[in-house]
C-alpha cells in the first residue's frame, strides 16, 4: 500500500456525489481538503449540473463533467482521468463505478469506504463508521478527509470543530439572477419574497399535499402581502401547476424555468424558502437564507441542511423514517403537517429577516390587516 506523503500530492480528483443535496452535504469535506491540501490543484469529478452549484466555489479549481452510465461511461470517465495525471482520487460516493474508474486509471492513491464490494480497488479503504445512521451525513464525508490528514500530518484537527458548509454566489450571479426575476414580472415593490419548492425528484412519499402548500401560499399573500416564487425542476412542473390551480392568489412559476445555476443565484435573493427535503432546501440554508424544511419519511438527523438559518417541520408516526419513496398506506408523516403550522413558523421565521414598518418584532401579526413591510435584506 503506498503511503500518502512517499511524494508530493500535487494533483487531486473528487469523485462528487450524484444528487443535489448529497453534494452540498459534501462541502465541508471540500473545504477541508483545501485546507490539507493548499497548493495542490484539485479537481471536481461530478455531473453537468454541478456546474451550477460549484461555479463561485474557492476550495476547487475544475470541474471534470461526465454523464450517462454503464460501460461506455466508465470508459470516459477513466480516459479523463488518465489525462488528468492525478496523485490522489477522493471517493465520496459509495458505489463499485467510482472505484473501479479511479483504478483503472491507475491514480496511485485511491480512498473511500469499503462498500459495494469494492475494497480491494482502494489502496486505502475506510470501515463505514458506526454512528453513521446517528449523525448527520457531513460528517461521514469528512471523516474521508480526516483519514488524509492522519495519514499525511499524523493528527486530526476538524473533526470537533463545526463544519462550514456555506456557498458563495458572487455579485454578477445575483444580478443576473435579478434581472431573471424582473423578465418573469417579479417586482418587489417593497415586499418580502418567499420561494416554495412543493416537488420533489426522487421521491413522492417527502411531497406535503400540493392543497396545503395552495393554502399555505394563499396565507402568505393574503396576511403577509409577500411575492410567492414557485420553484423546482422541470421533473417538477406538474407538481407546482397543480399548487396553482388550487390557489385563490397568482404565484410566480418558475419550475421548469430555471437551470441550477440560476436558481442558486434566485435562492441567494429570497427571504424564505419553504420546501420538502430537496436540494434547494440545502442550497439556500448554505446560501444564508432562512429555510423552513418538511420532513416525513426522510430523517432530518442525518439529512437536515446542516445550517444555522434552516428549521424543520415534522409531526413523525411510529413509521417514520421508512425512507420510503412512495407511501405504502396513508402518507401520515405529511398529512399531520398542517397549513397552519407551517404558516406560523413560516411568519416567524420572516419576523426574524425582516424589519416591520407598521409593527414592532416583538408583536404577533394578528390579522389581515398587518402586512410584513421589506425594508432591507440581507445580500442585496
Amino acid at each position: 500500500m503506498p503511503e500518502p506523503n512517499s511524494k508530493p500530492i500535487d494533483r487531486i480528483v473528487v469523485r462528487g456525489a450524484n444528487w443535489v443535496g448529497d453534494a452540498m452535504m459534501t462541502i465541508p469535506a471540500l473545504r477541508q481538503l483545501r485546507r490539507l491540501f493548499p497548493k495542490a490543484h484539485i479537481t471536481l469529478a461530478t455531473r453537468a449540473w454541478a456546474k451550477g452549484l460549484f461555479a463561485d466555489a474557492e476550495f476547487i479549481d475544475a470541474l471534470q463533467v461526465h454523464e450517462g452510465s454503464g460501460l461506455r461511461s466508465v470508459v470516459k470517465q477513466v480516459r479523463q482521468w488518465r489525462q488528468g495525471n492525478f496523485d490522489l482520487a477522493v471517493l465520496l460516493p459509495n458505489s463499485l463505478e467510482t472505484a473501479l474508474v479511479a483504478s483503472l486509471a491507475r491514480v496511485p492513491l485511491r480512498i473511500g469506504y469499503a462498500t459495494d464490494g469494492r475494497q480491494s480497488l482502494l489502496t486505502h479503504p475506510l470501515e463505514v463508521p458506526e454512528w453513521r445512521s446517528s449523525k448527520h451525513e457531513v460528517f461521514y464525508y469528512l471523516r474521508i478527509v480526516a483519514e488524509l490528514e492522519w495519514l499525511t500530518r499524523h493528527e486530526q484537527s476538524f473533526l470537533d470543530t463545526q463544519p462550514d458548509g456555506s456557498l458563495e454566489v458572487s455579485v454578477g450571479r445575483q444580478a443576473a439572477a435579478r434581472d431573471s426575476l424582473r423578465r418573469h414580472g417579479v417586482a418587489r415593490e417593497g415586499r418580502a419574497l418567499v420561494a416554495l419548492c412543493p416537488g420533489s425528484v426522487n421521491s413522492r412519499a417527502k411531497r406535503w399535499p400540493t392543497e396545503r402548500y395552495a393554502a399555505l401560499a394563499d396565507r402568505l399573500i393574503d396576511e403577509l402581502g409577500v411575492e410567492v416564487l414557485l420553484i423546482g425542476s422541470a421533473q417538477e412542473t406538474e407538481v407546482s401547476l397543480d399548487v396553482s390551480r388550487q390557489m385563490r392568489n397568482k404565484a410566480t412559476a418558475l419550475t421548469g424555468q430555471t437551470d441550477l445555476a440560476e436558481l442558486v443565484g434566485i435562492l441567494s435573493l429570497v427571504d424564505l424558502l419553504v420546501t420538502n427535503d430537496t436540494g434547494p432546501a440545502h442550497i439556500a440554508a448554505a446560501l444564508g437564507r432562512p429555510t423552513l424544511v418538511i420532513f416525513g419519511p426522510t430523517n432530518p438527523l442525518t439529512t437536515r441542511p446542516f445550517s444555522p438559518f434552516a428549521e424543520i417541520v415534522r409531526e413523525p408516526p411510529d413509521c417514520a423514517p421508512c425512507m420510503l419513496r412512495d407511501c405504502p398506506i396513508d402518507h401520515r408523516c405529511m398529512t399531520a403537517i398542517r397549513p397552519d403550522d407551517v404558516f406560523n413558523r413560516a411568519r416567524t421565521m420572516l419576523s426574524d429577516q425582516l424589519q416591520f414598518v407598521d409593527c414592532q418584532l416583538s408583536q404577533p401579526l394578528s390579522n389581515a390587516g398587518d402586512k410584513l413591510k421589506f425594508v432591507g435584506q440581507v445580500n442585496k
